[in-house]
C-alpha cells in the first residue's frame, strides 16, 4: 500500500550522526558530510557566507552595481529594443518581488516561466495576477512532459541529492537562450545573498554541468533529449564573451527583508504565499519535505534559516525552534507522494526500490567540476580587467 511509504513527518526528520555537531553561530551541522569547525565550533559554511556579505553587498550599495545606477544603465542599453531586461518568474517569493521591482522601477522587462508540469494551482494564479497587474509580458516554456519525467526520474534513480538540477539547469539554459534571441544584455535573478549565502555542494551540485546531467541520463533515461533546454560550458562562455549577456541580483541591491517583501507584496498586488521556500513547485516541495530527509538525511531549512541568521532576519534561538517543528504536513506529504508516484507512471514498488537505493554523490557520475573552478578564476580575472562583463547574481 502506498500509506506504508509515508512515515509520520516527525519521524522524518534527519537522523543524527555519530559524533553529531552543530556550528556555533548558524544552524548548519554534520548531517553535512563535508562541514568543517575551527577552534570556536563556527563552521566554514557560515564564515564563507559572511565573507560574501561583507564583500559583495557593499558593491551594490555604492558606484555602478547601486540599484538607481543599475535601473538607469538597463534604461540607456535597452533604448531603441523592445526590452530592458529579462527576468525569471517561478511564482515564488524571489522571482516575484525581482519582477515587481523592475516593474516599480519603470523598467520594460520580458518574464520567462519555466513550466516543468509540477506548478501548483496557486503558482499559477501567482504569475497571471503578479504579471497582469504589473502589466510585464509572460514568455512560457512548457516542456515536453514524457521527455522531461524521464529525465527527472532518471536522476531519482540515480540516487542524487540534487534531483531538482534538470528544472535548474533548465530554467538556466533557457534564460540565456531566450536573451540571446531577444538581443537582451541583462538577465535579473532572484539570487540573493540575506536569504540564499549558504548552500553545500554535496547537497546541489551540477545546476550548469551539461556533462553530469547527460550522464545520468545515459545511464538511467530511455527517451532522447531533443526538446530539453540545455547549456554545455562553451555554450554559457559564447553567451557571456560574446553576446556580453550578464546577470544581475536586484534582491542584492535593496534591502532585502523576507517578511516585509512578502506583506509588501501581499498588500500591493494581492500576492498568496505558499508557506515554504520554493513550496510552489508540487515536486519541490515534495523533494524537500519528503526525498531529502528520509533518504538522504538532509533538510534544507537548515541552510534557509542559517542564512537569515547571518543577514539578521532571525535568530539562532528561533531557528532551533523552527527545527524542532514537523518539515512538513503529514497529511500535504501523503497526498503529494500518492501525486508525485502516479505523475512518474511508475509503481508503488517501483518507488520503494528508488527510495531504499544507497545515496550517492554527483562524484559518482562524470562531471566538470574541476574544468569549471578553473573557468571560474579565468571569468575572475576577465572581470576584473573589464574583458567579460560582470555576473553580479550572488
Amino acid at each position: 500500500m502506498i500509506e506504508a511509504l509515508a512515515p509520520d513527518v516527525e519521524l522524518a526528520a534527519p537522523k543524527l550522526p555519530a559524533g553529531y555537531r552543530m556550528c556555533t553561530r548558524c544552524v548548519m551541522d554534520t548531517t553535512d558530510p563535508e562541514i568543517v569547525f575551527d577552534s570556536n565550533g563556527v563552521c566554514n559554511h557560515c564564515t564563507r557566507a559572511l565573507t560574501l556579505l561583507e564583500t559583495r553587498l557593499p558593491m551594490y550599495k555604492t558606484g555602478d552595481y547601486r540599484f538607481d545606477r543599475v535601473i538607469d544603465r538597463l534604461r540607456t542599453e535597452g533604448r531603441g529594443r523592445k526590452y530592458d531586461c529579462l527576468v525569471g518568474v517561478s511564482g515564488g517569493m524571489d522571482s516575484t518581488y525581482v519582477a515587481y521591482l523592475a516593474s516599480r522601477a519603470g523598467l520594460r522587462a520580458l518574464a520567462v516561466h519555466f513550466d516543468n508540469g509540477w506548478n501548483s494551482e496557486l503558482a499559477v494564479k501567482n504569475i497571471e495576477n503578479t504579471l497582469t497587474r504589473m502589466g510585464i509580458e509572460l514568455y512560457t516554456h512548457v516542456v515536453d512532459w514524457e521527455e522531461f519525467r524521464d529525465l527527472q526520474w532518471a536522476f531519482l534513480q540515480a540516487s542524487v541529492p540534487d534531483a531538482e538540477v534538470p528544472t535548474d539547469h533548465g530554467i538556466w539554459a533557457l534564460l540565456y537562450r531566450t536573451a540571446a534571441k531577444w538581443g537582451i544584455g541583462t538577465i535579473i535573478t532572484g539570487t540573493n545573498l540575506n536569504t540564499e549565502s549558504i548552500l553545500p555542494r554535496r547537497w546541489t551540485y551540477g545546476i550548469t554541468d551539461w556533462t553530469y546531467i547527460r550522464d545520468i541520463h545515459r545511464r538511467f533515461g530511455t527517451r532522447p533529449l531533443r526538446t530539453f533546454p540545455h547549456c554545455s560550458r562553451w555554450q554559457f562562455g559564447y553567451y557571456v564573451a560574446a553576446r556580453r549577456i550578464r546577470t544581475v541580483s536586484l534582491l542584492n541591491a535593496v534591502e532585502y527583508d523576507k517578511k516585509v517583501a512578502t506583506a509588501e507584496l501581499e498588500r500591493e498586488i494581492g500576492y498568496r504565499h505558499y508557506g515554504g521556500k520554493h513550496h510552489e513547485s508540487i515536486y519541490t516541495r515534495f523533494f524537500q519535505s519528503y526525498i531529502l530527509p528520509i533518504k538522504f538525511n538532509i533538510d534544507k531549512r537548515k541552510a534557509h534559516l542559517s542564512s537569515l541568521i547571518l543577514s539578521g532576519q532571525t535568530t539562532r534561538e528561533l531557528a532551533l525552534e523552527e527545527l524542532k517543528r514537523p518539515i512538513a504536513d503529514a497529511k500535504l506529504v501523503q497526498s503529494d507522494l500518492t501525486y508525485v508516484v502516479k505523475k512518474f507512471g511508475v509503481d508503488e514498488e517501483t518507488f520503494a526500490r528508488m527510495m531504499a537505493a544507497p545515496p550517492k554523490s554527483f562524484r559518482d557520475y562524470r562531471n566538470e567540476f574541476r574544468s569549471y573552478e578553473r573557468l571560474k578564476a579565468i571569468a575572475q580575472a576577465g572581470q576584473r580587467y573589464g574583458l567579460l562583463p560582470k555576473q553580479l547574481g550572488m
